[in-house]
């Protein structure tokens, strides 16, 4: 290769790359060791990580951090936050790369590396490699610390940049392996048929069996000027109803004024409280829903009060 030509691909590649480049590509280009010691010793590189450089001595931009970060690491995609939320990103934020489960790279500050089976499946050829982005989102719902977190990544990934449910589900067959697999598909399952069985199970084994509340009636049938309308869980003795909202993503006007109107409905024709639960009071704070919900119930009669469910529960708070 010439040596214009060499100039030629070097300048490419700072282009393509944000202006970092790694020892490996100035060495194609024709660059020795001595060539690279001096372009640092005269600040026209400016080690970033090991075997890494930019061009400038200043502060790296994120899109330069995410270079550096690919290059270290060799053969790795851009992945987790630093994928699915680029624009939340700060100056202190760790860069995170998956790599495939087999190779060895040692750590480095600044870089959060990921471990993935077969990470060219899961990889999406663009000019700078990342994870695809329903894989990545599977990603991270693996790495989450419990089911609420999942349904917050899930909840917030679904829907943005394209995402939809059925490419996630789709994913799932490539992560045969992943943590919670199977509570997961029904996730996904659910929200792909517009049900909410996932939180509806969740409502009957965490918040009212595990605490001792009364059983209500399931799906009871409500007539209305509307028509017919089914009410997720009736406590018609105690004059309340709970309504399971699963839906992830931001609610439309239209559904919140027919949310709305569905609690007016149960006010005005039946005298029944509405209390309108979501994934958190569920999933994430069931000990001191079942504390709440048990104190409507007394207000209208119940004769009970919710018992704790473990050594460690949290009724009361």
């Amino acid at each position: 290769m010439s040596a214009v030509a060499d100039l030629e691909w070097y300048s490419t590649l700072l282009q393509m790359q944000a202006g970092v480049v790694s020892r490996a590509q100035l060495t194609e280009c024709g660059w020795t060791k001595s060539d690279i010691k001096s372009a640092v010793r005269r600040n026209e590189l400016r080690r970033v990580h090991p075997r890494v450089y930019v061009t400038h001595t200043g502060p790296l931009t994120f899109e330069q951090r995410v270079w550096a970060a690919i290059l270290y690491a060799g053969r790795s995609a851009v992945c987790g936050p630093t994928l699915a939320e680029p624009r939340k990103q700060r100056d202190a934020d760790p860069i995170h790369v998956a790599i495939d489960q087999r190779r060895r790279v040692d750590p480095q500050p600044g870089i959060v590396l990921h471990r993935i089976v077969d990470l060219d499946k899961h990889s999406f050829p663009d000019a700078m490699p990342r994870l695809r982005l329903e894989d990545n989102l599977l990603l991270m719902a693996g790495e989450a610390t419990d089911e609420i977190d999942v349904i917050g990544v899930i909840g917030r990934g679904i829907g943005r940049r394209g995402v939809s449910v059925g490419e996630v589900r789709m994913a799932l067959k490539r992560f045969p392996r992943l943590r919670r697999r199977a509570w997961i598909a029904d996730l996904l399952e659910d929200l792909a048929l517009g049900t909410d069985s996932v939180l509806e199970h969740g409502y009957l084994t965490r918040v009212e069996r595990a605490h001792g509340l009364p059983i209500g009636t399931r799906q009871a049938l409500r007539r209305t000027e509307g028509g017919n309308q089914y009410r997720d869980i009736d406590y018609e003795a105690y004059g309340l109803v709970v309504e399971l909202d699963g839906r992830v993503g931001h609610d439309s006007w239209d559904d919140q004024g027919k949310d709305a109107d569905r609690d007016l409905d149960d006010l005005a024709l039946v005298d029944r409280l509405t209390a309108r639960l979501r994934w958190r009071q569920v999933y994430g704070t069931s000990c001191r829903t079942a504390t709440r919900i048990g104190r409507i119930l007394a207000k209208g009669g119940w004769p009970g009060a919710p018992a704790p469910c473990s050594e460690n529960c949290e009724l009361g708070t």
